[in-house]
């Protein structure tokens, strides 16, 4: 008895960000996966889209190891690059929206950030925080 309660791949299987999507992907294909206001998109479409952000960051030169920052809520965006930058080898760097900008151009430099993405309402933010590096 004591045989069938150790770990096999039935009921102990390491769940990785990136597996967890393929596999909510696969098994709740057309199941809701985000709802924003009057957004909604299955795990499939989410899927795809993650695929897309990967594609597109890897298009435009961003490596394995390489950091990509976000400037942004809690929104549909956010929850793409979530899955996205790590699908695309690239480390995610979520910047909290409350800090100031003196902290942000900080974590911006220490992070030695390739690529910075940042929600509309947080631009000022951003500009201020790019103004004051060194």
């Amino acid at each position: 008895m004591e045989q069938l309660l150790l770990p096999n791949s039935a009921n102990s299987t390491p769940l990785t960000t990136l597996g967890f999507l393929e596999r909510a992907a696969a098994a709740y294909t057309d199941c809701p996966s985000l709802v924003y206001n009057n957004t909604t998109y299955t795990w499939s479409e989410t899927h795809r889209r993650c695929l897309q952000v990967a594609s597109s960051l890897s298009s435009v030169g961003i490596q394995r190891g390489h950091v990509v920052s976000v400037v942004a809520p809690n929104v549909p965006s956010m929850y793409e690059l979530q899955f996205g930058v790590p699908m695309s080898g690239a480390i995610l760097n979520n910047i909290n929206t409350r800090l100031d900008a003196h902290t942000l151009s900080v974590l911006l430099q220490h992070s030695e950030s390739k690529l910075v993405f940042v929600d509309h309402l947080h631009t000022y933010l951003l500009l201020e925080a790019l103004s004051l590096f060194p």
